[in-house]
């Protein structure tokens, strides 16, 4: 059966600071992420064992679990290569024009991106994704792992909003945090996932006869 593994980062733990300094890192990427690649693979297995002994009694918790542990992973791993210590400035080209049409300007989307992840109440992720039916792009707020976004929308540039991502460094100003991501943004990763998404464009909604 495949399993998910952790991916190696394409920097050191050390390369985002000031943004980001190197102890939260190496907490955050080899040992919270590590843990949603850990439970993704042990859900599988129970969920391997249940089908095998026909005893479905537990299959809602674990569908749950898995949901959350496979997010984590996939939200995780964007994040890291949303990240860059050459990034920051503003994206160009095609993304740069789907942003201005899609929320008026890069500032616009800047504040909107900026202040979905802030209010996100608990723990989640702010996130700017593709929505295929509508062929535009849109700001979501996701809680934990697993909803309020849109089905079918690709994640293009997510913010973690977890504690995990800043407290050490940043404490309760979570706002302070995100300001300083933006310093860091790979924006070529960014426009790359967004040529990505639309050229793999699903038709979900059957076009008018």
């Amino acid at each position: 059966m495949p399993v998910y593994t952790l991916p190696d980062l394409a920097y050191d733990y050390g390369a985002l600071q000031p943004h980001i300094n190197g102890e939260i890192m190496e907490l955050h990427h080899a040992r919270h992420h590590a843990a949603y690649v850990t439970g993704a693979n042990t859900v599988l297995e129970k969920l391997e064992e249940a089908r095998s002994a026909g005893d479905f009694s537990t299959v809602n918790q674990l569908a749950k679990n898995l949901a959350f542990h496979v997010s984590g992973h996939v939200l995780h791993s964007i994040f890291w290569q949303n990240l860059s210590p050459h990034g920051g400035d503003e994206p160009t080209g095609e993304l740069k024009a789907a942003i201005e049409r899609d929320f008026g300007s890069f500032s616009s989307f800047m504040q909107l991106l900026s202040n979905t992840t802030n209010s996100v109440q608990g723990s989640g992720w702010g996130v700017l994704a593709y929505e295929p039916v509508g062929d535009r792009l849109v700001v979501e707020q996701v809680y934990d792992h697993q909803s309020n976004i849109a089905n079918a929308s690709t994640p293009l540039l997510v913010i973690d909003a977890w504690e995990h991502a800043y407290y050490l460094q940043y404490r309760n100003a979570r706002p302070d945090f995100v300001k300083a991501v933006w310093n860091i943004i790979n924006w070529e990763d960014v426009a790359r996932r967004y040529a990505d998404a639309r050229a793999k464009r699903p038709q979900i909604v059957a076009p008018a006869p």
